[in-house]
């Protein structure tokens, strides 16, 4: 692949067309090839740009599950619509939470018409102001997200600590993409639901460029599956998928880095210091569509606890059940598309979601419906 330098270039499309015919030529007529794109960023990518249309028949992409808003459980929306409706909380939430389904139709928009004392915020620091500007009110950050926004909450509550906001605490939803992917490969019910098996996994790369590839060496060598973490421009994906056809004609199953102008094997150090300072690992948290998960979720350590919500506030864990009609759990194992969901562009639409993963901007859903189903409509129509 020649060398590129800016953004655009990135987006060649004469690149592209190279880059799909060594794919066509290197893949092999006997055998089929499923990679999982582990984020939400890959799968909005191939949709846009049309990855999937300069790929052979026998490449097959499919969804994973990393979109934090869309694993996230509707029982933390729930309990997070809870702490909101505490007449001395304000909860401060990133805009892609607002229309999150909790159950029996709950969102923390519909909360917050009702009442409920909630902010959106672009950032910790707008939770830090706000402490800072509301002295008698306990306000509520709700943190979610994978390692990449992780550091981010670690340095508001140790900035917290330092000006000593009583009133700030942390509701926190982090979690571990390692750990997922470990989940999939290690379940069979979930591997192979809907009778996929997995090849290779396109691994986040903003996730590594905190935590680098290292965490991923373990899994592809216990599993024997390649991991290739790779950037989210059209010529990063369509790389990364050239690097894992390679790794499985060769029989390899390595951990390679096709996004080494961010990543590297180590990682951010200091980001991980700052983690690693005021979070440790739940024994298990609940995604959406894997269920309870081992060690894959952060806590507060025992120093911070007074920052911690679910400890201030004494949360207890919910248990709720999705909408049965939706079928965004089997989207984010792999096991059907958005287009296999008998809501989707029907009763769920990006003004009427039914199911987060039409929510988020990351959702697999959100990708197909701005994206893809215009060009499905077209193929039929010509077909």
């Amino acid at each position: 692949m020649p060398i590129v330098k800016y953004s655009s270039e990135f987006r060649d499309k004469t690149i592209a067309q190279e880059l799909a015919r060594a794919i066509d030529a290197e893949v092999s007529s006997q055998r089929a090839y499923r990679f999982v794109e582990f984020c939400g960023g890959h799968t909005h990518a191939i949709s846009r740009y049309g990855l999937e249309d300069l790929l052979p028949a026998n490449v097959r992409m499919i969804h994973g599950p990393g979109c934090p808003v869309c694993v996230l459980p509707a029982s933390r929306i729930d309990m997070a619509i809870r702490l909101a409706e505490r007449p001395e909380v304000i909860l401060c939430v990133y805009g892609d939470l607002m229309r999150a389904p909790g159950s029996q139709g709950q969102s923390l928009l519909l909360a917050k018409a009702l009442g409920a004392h909630i902010r959106m915020v672009y950032s910790t620091l707008d939770a830090i102001r706000l402490a800072e500007q509301t002295p008698g009110r306990e306000v509520v950050f709700f943190a979610i997200g994978f390692e990449t926004t992780t550091p981010p909450t670690a340095v508001m509550i140790r900035i917290a600590e330092h000006k000593r906001l009583e009133g700030l605490s942390v509701f926190c939803n982090h979690v571990l993409t390692p750990s997922a992917m470990h989940r999939i490969l290690e379940n069979p019910k979930i591997r192979n639901t809907g009778g996929v098996p997995i090849d290779g996994f396109i691994g986040p790369a903003h996730v590594s460029t905190i935590v680098g590839t290292q965490p991923y060496e373990p899994m592809a060598e216990q599993f024997e599956k390649p991991i290739v973490v790779a950037g989210f421009e059209p010529l990063d994906v369509l790389q990364a998928v050239l690097m894992l056809v390679r790794q499985v004609n060769q029989n390899r199953h390595e951990v390679e880095n096709q996004y080494s102008r961010a990543v590297t094997r180590e990682g951010n150090r200091r980001a991980k210091e700052e983690v690693s300072q005021v979070f440790e690992l739940r024994e298990q948290f609940e995604w959406r569509g894997l269920g309870l998960v081992p060690n894959s979720g952060l806590k507060l350590k025992q120093s911070y606890a007074k920052f911690d919500a679910e400890t201030r506030f004494a949360i207890h864990d919910l248990r709720v059940a999705d909408n049965p009609a939706c079928e965004c759990c089997a989207i984010l194992r792999g096991a059907k598309r958005p287009i296999d969901c008998k809501l989707f562009g029907n009763i769920c639409t990006p003004e009427t979601p039914i199911g987060a993963c039409m929510v988020s901007s990351e959702g697999a859903c959100a990708a197909y419906w701005t994206y893809r189903r215009v060009r499905d409509e077209q193929a039929r129509q010509t077909s």
